[in-house]
């Protein structure tokens, strides 16, 4: 056993950019000095432990559906949101042609852009490219689905209009039940989405909406906010290169709330978070909340990007940082099952070997 003085502390902070204040919290408590398996330390009856592992061989999806618009005004906001999150995730985070559908309104559209279009956002089209990706998904890949758009209805009758006959929440989750296997992401950015996204919840999704109750009608600026995150990970609070789906919502939510403020206008939205699958949408989720603990470790971002161009150890290593802080972020929210000193020793432990991992990687990148 050893103790981790406050000089060494700095230096393993300065080796690893990430978790700079779950650092600060390991100070002074003794730890082993040889670590084995990050996920050792993970409990086992956390309900985040089989979700979203993030593993080195899994595929990340992003299904893109925008609706009709009911104005020119829209139609062209809902094209500019779209449009912008296809190109953030396939610039920043690793997505391709292959890994995005793009479903938009008609599908028809002339104009720069439309090269993006994979069909038709009717529900022809929306059950044809979810029944080609089943196809294609693996057990362990994640998919993240946007709706972009407007919403109607409460409950039972709660629909994401589309063109043609409009599609249920019930409908919807109908369709997404055949990836059971596969990590969802749900973010449901439409006007009176509340209903419909919690028709969505299930164990071992996130559903995102940016309502909390069906008389929220009015258009959201929710997914502007949302889709910023993202870009250039504005959104990345723990300053980890990396955006989580907890993060993107807190940014968005917080900006959403300032944009109001600004606007000297009382807050026609309030967005909430569900990841727990009670269809009990949280405001503002955090680790100590019913809802926040998946969403913590969701992240929209794949392994391979092309912001560095990695040798195969640089990956592997890098593959390693992210199952480790995913271990790091499950310990944490379970936290209240441990004595203190079994809880902030094995909080050290990944700690210590994330800091040597990070430190490693960048010796290979630099």
């Amino acid at each position: 056993m050893l103790v981790i003085c406050k000089s060494r502390m700095r230096k393993l902070a300065a080796q690893s950019c990430t978790l700079t204040l779950l650092l600060s919290v390991a100070l002074g408590v003794q730890a082993q000095s040889r670590f084995t398996d990050a996920t050792d330390l993970v409990p086992t009856d956390s309900a985040a432990a089989n979700y979203f592992l993030n593993s080195p061989d899994a595929t990340k999806y992003a299904v893109i559906l925008t609706g009709p618009a009911v104005s020119d005004e829209n139609k062209s906001m809902f094209r500019q949101w779209a449009f912008s999150l296809h190109d953030i995730l396939a610039r920043d985070y690793g997505y391709s042609s292959e890994t995005i559908t793009l479903l938009y309104a008609d599908g028809a559209l002339d104009a720069p852009g439309s090269e993006r279009i994979d069909g038709s956002c009717d529900r022809a089209g929306i059950e044809q490219q979810f029944s080609a990706l089943r196809a294609r998904a693996k057990a362990g890949d994640q998919i993240t689905i946007f709706l972009v758009g407007h919403g109607s209805g409460a409950e039972a009758e709660a629909k994401f209009n589309i063109v043609g006959p409009d599609i249920t929440g019930a409908e919807f989750s109908t369709i997404l039940d055949q990836f059971a296997q596969q990590d969802i992401v749900i973010v449901n950015t439409t006007s009176a989405s509340y209903d419909f996204s919690a028709s969505l919840s299930s164990e071992g999704r996130v559903v995102i909406s940016s309502t909390r109750s069906a008389s929220e009608r009015y258009d959201p600026v929710f997914s502007r906010f949302f889709i910023e995150a993202l870009d250039s990970r504005n959104g990345d609070r723990d300053k980890n290169n990396r955006v989580s789906m907890l993060e993107a919502f807190n940014y968005a939510k917080g900006n959403v709330e300032q944009w109001y403020e600004e606007q000297g206008r009382l807050a026609s939205e309030h967005a909430g978070l569900d990841d727990n699958g009670d269809a009990l949408f949280t405001l503002s989720p955090t680790m100590d909340e019913a809802d926040g603990r998946l969403a913590e470790i969701a992240y929209i971002d794949t392994l391979v990007d092309n912001s560095q161009d990695l040798s195969p150890g640089a990956l592997q290593l890098k593959s390693r940082m992210q199952e480790l802080e995913r271990s790091v972020f499950i310990l944490r929210g379970s936290k209240a099952n441990y004595l203190a000193a079994d809880y902030m020793q094995q909080l050290e432990q990944l700690l210590i070997e994330l800091a040597r991992t990070t430190g490693q990687f960048n010796a290979q990148i630099q």
